[in-house]
């Protein structure tokens, strides 16, 4: 156990810093920069930007000095948002995200799951059918065409929910419905197929044949197994949905940390995107190592150990 532990933790460290360096080569390899404008400044203005936040300093120099603010979880100030650092960026609008994103993934799963069950309990009926129909449209639908169709019925026609901003409980619904649209489909089809092939084994049988009631065959033995490929899923969809989803918090009007990494491109504002790429990555490495962990407790018979499962 210590020896995987060891050498996942190894292995998270090389992730984080190959994703750092991808992302500090990429935005310096892109034409123009961040103080680029329709205007060119003067050549003595744009010396001492440059010279101020060290940008005219050899490549690697920069490289070397952005590594060693990572480890200090410094993530350099903003290029474009005065006064402002990468980290109060991250500590003032996560939270944001956050709530958005832990509200879409309750409901996907609070939903998915006994979508799938039910469905495959109820192979090739209407209740399978209609929830595979459902499932087919929540995958196929992108988040910002549900996002505009919830908004144009519930908040411009019917006027049920307010169409923007954030504050309140009111201010959530349709956000997270529109976030929580795709995770939800595909929970309930992994939730689907899993069952199905778990109630073909041997063990299933076993326990039908000594008369145990369906309820017991499906919530003690049947719903761990079947839950196992739902948490492998789970790592990154949590982590990409908590760091912020890009359009519907634009669409939305929700001051999250996808807004701002949104305009942190349109803008040119490489640290902005730097920063949070790597605290992006950040997020998907510990959720996914939470993942494995999980597996321990959903299936006693998986064990960590030297490196295998």
């Amino acid at each position: 156990m210590a020896r995987y532990l060891l050498r996942r933790f190894i292995s998270m460290i090389l992730a984080i810093w190959v994703v750092a360096t991808l992302t500090f080569f990429i935005m310096k390899a892109l034409p123009g920069g961040p103080f680029a404008r329709e205007k060119a400044l003067p050549p003595s203005i744009l010396a001492n930007i440059e010279e101020r936040y060290h940008l005219n300093d050899p490549l690697l120099t920069q490289y070397a000095d952005y590594m060693v603010r990572l480890v200090k979880w410094d993530l350099g100030p903003s290029f474009k948002q005065k006064g402002r650092d990468v980290n109060e960026i991250i500590t003032d609008h996560f939270p944001v995200s956050a709530q958005l994103g832990l509200s879409a993934v309750f409901l996907s799963l609070l939903i998915g799951i006994p979508a799938g069950i039910i469905s495959a309990l109820r192979q090739n009926k209407w209740q399978d059918q209609l929830a595979m129909f459902l499932s087919v449209i929540g995958v196929s639908v992108p988040s910002f065409v549900m996002a505009t169709l919830l908004m144009y019925v519930f908040a411009l026609k019917l006027g049920w929910l307010p169409a923007a901003m954030w504050g309140e409980l009111k201010h959530m619904v349709l956000p997270t419905i529109s976030l929580a649209g795709f995770p939800m489909a595909f929970v309930a089809r992994l939730t689907r197929s899993s069952m199905l092939e778990v109630l073909q084994q041997d063990y299933i049988r076993t326990a039908k044949s000594k008369g145990l009631s369906q309820r017991v065959i499906i919530y003690r033995h049947a719903l761990k197994n079947s839950l196992i490929p739902v948490i492998t899923y789970l790592g990154p969809l949590v982590a990409g949905i908590l760091t912020g989803s890009f359009v519907v918090e634009k669409i939305f009007a929700i001051p999250g940390l996808g807004r701002y990494f949104v305009q942190s491109i349109n803008n040119r504002d490489y640290t902005v995107i730097m920063g949070i790429t790597f605290f992006d990555s950040l997020l998907l490495v510990g959720l996914n190592f939470l993942v494995d962990l999980a597996y321990t407790l959903v299936d006693p018979r998986i064990r960590l150990m030297d490196g295998r499962k």
